[in-house]
């Protein structure tokens, strides 16, 4: 197991630092909801009791327990950005993504005036998108970027048809949580840029399949959620640090050029800040078990990125080919490998998606069904969002064995 090639995820070790592997309510059920939130891993179950064991105090007085509380916060703070490849300042963590998408919209408002305009797609999950298209209660123009009717994908060069003078910002998701395409971020980056506009992207869908590399795609604002990351349920939020600067405070006044805590006028809980730096320790173990070669944070970052993704395409590709073979269900998306994460929501055409669901959670498999908070894609797609689709997902963690029961689960449902 110790080179960069052709490595192979072990998934015994993998599996063993999650707890809910061994948790005897799980033991036969197969998760394939992970799009909703992953399992956590150990070391921030570990870390999380202990604080609230031991640390659970108001932080960065000079006495040992808030002495260390301050610490292990300043700690994730620290192992987040640099598996992000970024400052540590430039990351922010509220309560949830949702929540920080609000603050930033109140925050960016007075950057701009009447009549400038923002792009927003509709191929987003819309909690992470209302809060951009409310501002045009506020003077803003808000332009939509639609996806395809067919596939679901957003078009880039629909996108260079959008753009004017007045374009402020684009704001799009590097991965629908309903149509499972990766979208080319670094290009509509430069795009943006281009144009003198921000790229702000909504990672929720991607982030679990591997941490992005922020400085090399170079978007201005990137968003995602811990708890679909194995990790405590927080929004992560990286703004770059002379975009925040700009920005209006969010929080007291005495807070004013304290960019972490002008993003975040409530923030979250200080245990939970605290344990997140249990990702970061997961990955690292995973990185130790896997690869011989010491390397820096973004580097393990890199390697495992390709671990996962390698192991994920493998899985994928036989449900895809399944669900291909049969003239009785409809993948919503994308039905190829190309640009595609493990996010693959389905249509029954002879039965009701409650019918099939029914039978899939009989055969012990958990999954999702309805719009997802994703009524924009779905809307633009000509889909009912009531009752909506079902959808599969999974992650690093899956094994081939509930690939093969989710399978013989769907010939049993559909049939």
């Amino acid at each position: 197991m110790k080179n960069t090639v052709a490595v192979k995820p072990d998934l015994d070790f993998i599996r063993s630092q999650f707890p809910a592997f061994s948790e005897p309510s799980l033991r036969g059920w197969a998760f394939f909801e992970n799009a909703g939130g992953s399992y956590p891993c150990r070391q921030v179950i570990t870390r999380l009791t202990d604080y609230y064991t031991q640390n659970k105090v108001q932080p960065y007085y000079p006495y040992p327990a808030s002495e260390k509380a301050g610490a292990l916060m300043d700690e994730s703070y620290r192992r987040i950005s640099e598996y992000l490849n970024v400052e540590a300042a430039e990351v922010h963590f509220g309560p949830s993504t949702t929540q920080n998408v609000y603050v930033l919209a109140q925050a960016m408002r007075p950057m701009w005036d009447e009549g400038d305009e923002i792009i927003v797609s509709c191929q987003d999950h819309e909690a992470n998108a209302g809060a951009w298209r409310r501002l045009s209660k506020t003077g803003m123009r808000v332009v939509e970027w639609h996806v395809d009717r067919e596939t679901g994908v957003l078009s880039p060069d629909t996108l260079k048809g959008l753009f004017s003078d007045k374009t402020r910002m684009v704001a799009y998701p590097h991965c629908s949580n309903v149509i499972g395409h990766v979208n080319p971020v670094k290009e509509i980056t430069a795009m943006a840029h281009a144009h003198g506009a921000l790229s702000v992207v909504d990672g929720v869908g991607w982030a679990p399949h591997g941490f992005p590399d922020l400085k090399d795609l170079g978007v201005d604002i990137y968003m995602f959620s811990s708890y679909k990351t194995f990790g405590p349920h927080l929004g992560v939020l990286y703004v770059k640090d002379a975009l925040a600067r700009k920005m209006e405070n969010q929080s007291h006044f005495f807070k004013e050029g304290v960019t972490r805590s002008m993003l975040t006028p409530a923030g979250p809980d200080h245990a939970q800040i605290g344990s997140a730096a249990g990702m970061a320790e997961y990955f690292d173990a995973v990185y130790a078990h896997h690869f011989a070669k010491t390397a820096t944070p973004a580097q393990r970052n890199q390697a495992l990125c390709g671990l996962f993704r390698a192991h994920e395409t493998a899985l994928l590709a036989p449900l895809l080919d399944f669900l291909r073979s049969r003239d009785d269900v409809r993948i919503i998306g994308p039905d190829t490998l190309e640009d595609r994460a493990p996010i693959v929501s389905i249509l029954p055409k002879r039965k009701g998606v409650r019918e099939v669901y029914d039978a899939l959670t009989a055969h012990r498999l958990m999954l999702g069904y309805g719009n997802f908070y994703a009524h924009r894609p779905l809307m633009d797609m000509g889909l009912a969002t009531d009752p909506g689709v079902i959808r599969i997902s999974f992650v690093h963690y899956t094994r081939q064995e509930e690939i093969d029961q989710l399978l013989e689960g769907l010939k049993n449902a559909l049939a």
